[in-house]
């Protein structure tokens, strides 16, 4: 029964474990093959698991330092920074001394923990009095206390709000296919030119199919290349910069609102975590009317950032209620063929160049609207772009599509923790809800 659950401190049920940092001064403890978690990597998570981390160590650091290799799994909590973030290792890595891995006991279940202690955030906040609370110390878990159902139970609780989070993983797996394979076709066709290439060297015929070019497009690539101030280029194709094919406006300044009590208001930091925007993560901001209609975004609308993250760049593919920060500028195009073409340059290897020798700013790198702007790049025909645009909207649609999944997924998700972990619902009942969820979402 629910009200025999016992609720126990932390320290009672798991060993708290600190990292450590090898010694800077010793450079054969570092960039070796050990991935090495901070707080910053742990607090950047959006999903369950952490895979990606900024540094790496040697074997040789790792045994001549504090840092300690956990396996795959295993919870972490940071203990400064951005305090409380939580996840679990997505690969065996080592940790610094920002953070603290929490090692179950017998009695309890590692999954479940996860969700004991995203559940139970506010036992945390608690211990700090109402002040902001810097740091977490191994006496923190001494006082914070999680419920203790018996283990069938927290292995259930863990399967439910397990799967939920595992079907966001993959969407977020999927949307990376999709984004990586958006970014080789336009390298493929508007970089490296392969179609023209594969037609000047006979590897492609006409009626014939070849891989990222179907028979059906074989007409609208040309079959030589011309020399131009960028080196050969297909013919018939022309040289333009970007300010010659889009306008651009800087962003609203205002303050981020978590309430929504106005439109969205898109940041750098909302474009510049992922390859796509998650706008359920975008917070929103107070406008008048006037400045609602001027700075309002629309399918189509491309957004760079400026400073931050100069050069970072994304594009707007659903009708929402949003404006976007004055740390970003905004360029409008013609039409969807000519904003697809040239969000998949701005995302390009070439314009990565191209930003690397043009922001300025020793202390905060930066980039002017005209800096953005003032890159040069090869323009194929409009019929060619719309072709492009035709091939790459689907995988863009199904991109938006499971983002949307996901944002549902995690809205029922952070319905049911408390629920459960509270045992407000019993593990039946969620399992009805969760089937009704997905008879209606099929």
């Amino acid at each position: 029964m629910v009200s025999e659950w016992s609720r126990v401190p932390i320290s009672k049920v798991a060993y708290a474990v600190i990292g450590g940092t090898p010694s800077r001064k010793v450079p054969e403890y570092w960039h070796g093959d050990v991935p090495w978690a901070t707080a910053k990597d742990v607090a950047s998570v959006s999903g369950r698991y952490l895979n990606h981390v900024e540094e790496y160590i040697t074997k040789e650091g790792l045994q001549n330092s504090a840092a300690k290799l956990l396996s795959k799994g295993t919870v972490v909590i940071t203990a400064r920074g951005t305090v409380g973030a939580v996840a679990q290792l997505g690969r065996d890595m080592a940790f610094n001394q920002t953070c603290y891995a929490i090692l179950p006991k017998n009695n309890l279940d590692n999954n479940f923990l996860f969700y004991a202690l995203k559940g139970t955030m506010i036992e945390m906040r608690a211990l700090t009095y109402g002040t902001v609370f810097e740091t977490i110390t191994i006496n923190t878990f001494d006082h914070w206390l999680i419920p203790l159902p018996p283990l069938p139970v927290q292995r259930a609780i863990a399967h439910i709000l397990g799967t939920l989070d595992d079907k966001i993983e993959l969407n977020r797996k999927i949307n990376e296919t999709l984004e990586q394979m958006a970014r080789a076709l336009f390298k493929c066709w508007f970089i490296d030119f392969e179609p023209v290439r594969a037609k000047m060297e006979g590897r492609w015929k006409k009626g014939q199919s070849l891989p990222g070019l179907p028979a059906h497009l074989y007409d609208f690539f040309p079959d030589r290349l011309v020399d131009s101030k960028l080196g050969p280029i297909p013919e018939g194709w022309e040289v333009k910069k970007l300010s010659d094919i889009c306008s651009t406006q800087y962003g609203y300044t205002a303050s981020a609102i978590d309430n929504p009590i106005g439109p969205k208001l898109l940041r750098v930091t909302d474009i510049n975590k992922q390859h796509w925007i998650d706008w359920s993560q975008v917070p929103h901001c107070k406008i008048d009317k006037d400045n609602k209609e001027v700075y309002a975004l629309h399918v189509g609308d491309l957004v760079v950032a400026r400073m931050a993250d100069p050069g970072k760049a994304a594009i707007i593919e659903e009708e929402i209620d949003a404006v976007f920060a004055s740390y970003l500028v905004r360029l409008k195009t013609e039409s969807l063929a000519h904003s697809y073409y040239i969000i998949g340059f701005l995302k390009s290897d070439l314009y990565a160049d191209y930003v690397s020798r043009t922001k300025s700013g020793s202390v905060q790198a930066s980039m002017n609207a005209k800096v953005i702007v003032g890159a040069e790049l090869v323009i194929p025909p409009i019929k060619l772009r719309e072709k492009y645009l035709e091939v790459i909207l689907p995988l863009r649609k199904q991109l938006v599509a499971n983002i949307r999944e996901s944002c549902a997924l995690a809205t029922l998700r952070d319905a049911l923790l408390p629920k459960l972990i509270s045992g407000e619902l019993e593990i039946k009942e969620v399992k009805k809800i969760m089937e009704e969820y997905y008879a209606r979402n099929r």
